[in-house]
């Protein structure tokens, strides 16, 4: 059947704004991680210990980051999505280039808390903006799509590390961030807003009315709240990953800017791959079996997790380091397209950008937050012991707490398989 002229205008503005937004989130991740891809700079630059550096990466960024992010998920539900992430861009854009006149933990500190705050915004308004254009056969494929910012950020700001650290250092490189965000955020101005506007006869949505809705979403649904832990478990060794950096340097030997550029080109290749394969795969595999995302998630770990085990263990002069390091990119893309559908497929359309926003912050706080403070309160301490190889032990240990996200996305298939087969 041939797609009517307002489909077909969808479709094509659909594409045009994912596009859009997955540039946006590109340069959301190179800011968010430029702190662990300068690690080797930073950290001795300021005198930084490990806790030190956890917490600016871990705690100090990302409490506030996921608290505002709910915030700013309800505020997405309520007001013009494109103005808000184009405000937000510009704030945390500027305090990018703050963040490069630092002297000390607090002076990076300050920055890093509001920084959070503005970078919270950006996703929730987009997987809302992006659930109104797409369709959810596609919501897999369009969910990846975004979600390539993730490795693409990373590798590219590995890349800057790199070339750039050693050539103009890492102060001066947050400032040229700062400012290529600040120019795009007014690109982002020229967008419009999918979301219809109500009715005159009809009440505007308010606060109150859209966490009533969200609260009763998530009580309803333990598929929801499974898929929910689970992603949190997953973000427990990415959060230790923040010290991957440090790990290859001082443990497998590496130098500093060649390892960056090596690991930032796998970060692109590896991880961009695994967005298309996660959400494409993802989608085919609801449309054949029948079965849901989460239980793709199931077979997609379990078979991931002995090369990630190995990886933190063999050294790095056997070809097979260098595989195991390009699987961890690509678990890491292709964990986004099929968790966020899931999430977005789970919950109520008229708070998607909330539950969002919620999931996000359960991510964030919990999963990255205990996962990056945790490490360097681990790793500090394996030190004080004289453990030998301190990083790899940690990151080997939330390798494996990492893993109790299998059992969790197992029973969350089976409780929407329980939803699914119960009476109207």
């Amino acid at each position: 059947m041939a797609q009517s002229g307002g489909d077909a205008d969808l479709t094509r503005g659909g594409y045009g704004l994912l596009v859009l937004l997955t540039f946006m989130n590109v340069l959301n991740f190179v800011d968010r991680q430029l702190l662990s891809s300068f690690a080797n700079f930073i950290v001795p630059d300021l005198n930084l210990t490990n806790t030190e550096f956890g917490l600016l990466t871990g705690l100090v960024f990302i409490v506030f980051y996921a608290v505002a992010g709910v915030f700013m998920g309800a505020l997405a539900d309520l007001v013009h999505r494109p103005r808000l992430i184009a405000g937000a861009m510009f704030a945390w854009s500027a305090l990018t280039a703050a963040s490069g006149l630092a002297k000390g933990f607090i002076g990076l500190a300050i920055p890093r808390v509001f920084i959070g705050v503005g970078e919270s915004a950006l996703t929730p308004t987009s997987m809302s903006l992006i659930a109104d254009r797409f369709p959810p056969e596609k919501r897999g494929f369009a969910s990846g799509f975004y979600y390539m910012g993730v490795p693409i950020g990373v590798g590219v700001s590995l890349l800057i590390a790199g070339f750039l650290g050693p050539a103009i250092g890492w102060r001066n490189c947050f400032f040229i961030l700062g400012a290529v965000g600040a120019v795009f955020s007014l690109v982002v101005l020229t967008v419009k807003d999918p979301r219809p506007k109500p009715e005159m006869h009809v009440a505007r949505p308010n606060i109150g009315s859209l966490v009533k809705v969200f609260v009763g979403a998530l009580k309803a649904s333990p598929a929801l709240q499974l898929t929910i832990l689970a992603g949190v478990c997953v973000h427990f060794v990415l959060g230790a990953a923040a010290f991957d950096q440090l790990w290859l340097v001082r443990e497998r030997g590496f130098e500093k800017a060649e390892i960056a550029i090596l690991s930032g080109l796998i970060s692109c290749v590896a991880g961009v791959a695994g967005n298309l394969f996660g959400g494409v795969a993802s989608d085919r595999w609801v449309a054949a079996t029948g079965q849901s995302r989460p239980m793709f998630m199931v077979w997609l770990l379990l078979a991931l997790l002995p090369v990630n085990l190995t990886y933190r263990l063999i050294e790095p002069d056997s070809p097979i380091f260098w595989a195991c390091l390009s699987v961890a990119y690509f678990q890491l893309g292709a964990f986004y397209g099929p968790t966020f559908s899931a999430v977005q497929e789970l919950c109520p359309p008229q708070v998607r950008a909330t539950v969002v926003a919620f999931y996000i912050m359960s991510l964030n706080v919990v999963g990255l937050g205990l996962g990056i403070t945790g490490s360097g309160i681990m790793v500090d301490q394996l030190i004080a012991q004289g453990v030998v190889h301190p990083y790899s032990w940690t990151l080997f240990a939330f390798t494996c707490l990492s893993a109790l996200a299998i059992p969790c996305y197992f029973a969350a298939h089976l409780a929407g398989r329980k939803a699914a087969a119960a009476p109207a």
